[in-house]
């Protein structure tokens, strides 16, 4: 799946050079799921940046199943990450002026699917993740939680390869934050998706098979017991 090598990521800030990631090596194998932790400042999104083709490294490559995404030029990496790759964001990223079923239906406009095809496959999405009946409210009528579901049924909805996840239960209490997780674990398996998760939050770090932490740039990963 992923395989990455070398990886720099440097940044000027004002006269000076900061090394974000520092000669990162990491492979994740399909179905794999990593959570990624570490203080912040340490690397943590950026390295979540480059998996998903948010960004390009300085030096080194970024391998999804065999082609360099630090390599690609930006249609056909634009295209990648629209077919490919589902994104959560700790802010849920919603547009608030349409409802749930309309931005899950956003995912599937650059993939040129049909209005009434993305109708269906959104309300397929949104009951999949509990929303069945909240299809037509808008983010301001939905709980932090729901919202978040809705974000993960956008990410979904295309039916990628890989989800990668920043802190995703930032924004949400501790029962919430345990629902959430628990729907994406559930989603990780039943689908055999490739989960790459960052957060600061050691209760998830806990829950992981595989952890990596990340500090000035420097990535260690080791195998975990999940509680």
């Amino acid at each position: 799946m992923y395989q990455l090598t070398g990886v720099t990521k440097r940044y000027r800030r004002g006269k000076d050079t900061v090394d974000a990631l520092r000669g990162i090596d990491l492979a994740i194998a399909d179905g794999d799921q990593l959570v990624i932790q570490g203080p912040t400042g340490g690397g943590k999104s950026t390295l979540l940046q480059m998996l998903g083709g948010l960004d390009r490294p300085t030096n080194g490559s970024v391998l999804l199943d065999g082609t360099d995404l630090a390599r690609l030029g930006e249609t056909r990496l634009t295209r990648v990450r629209a077919q490919q790759i589902g994104f959560i964001f700790q802010s849920f990223n919603l547009i608030p002026t349409l409802t749930a079923q309309e931005n899950v239906e956003t995912a599937l406009v650059p993939l040129g699917v049909h209005p009434g095809q993305r109708r269906q496959q959104a309300a397929e999405a949104l009951e999949s993740v509990g929303l069945g009946e909240r299809l037509s409210h808008l983010p301001s009528e939905l709980s932090g939680g729901q919202q978040q579901r809705v974000a993960i049924a956008r990410a979904l909805v295309k039916q990628p390869k890989v989800l990668l996840a920043d802190e995703p239960t930032g924004n949400l209490d501790e029962a919430t934050r345990d629902d959430i997780m628990s729907l994406l674990e559930g989603l990780w398996r039943d689908r055999g998706l490739t989960f790459v998760i960052v957060t600061h939050d050691s209760a998830i770090a806990k829950r992981a098979p595989r952890l990596a932490t990340i500090r000035k740039g420097t990535l260690t990963v080791r195998e975990s017991t999940p509680s």
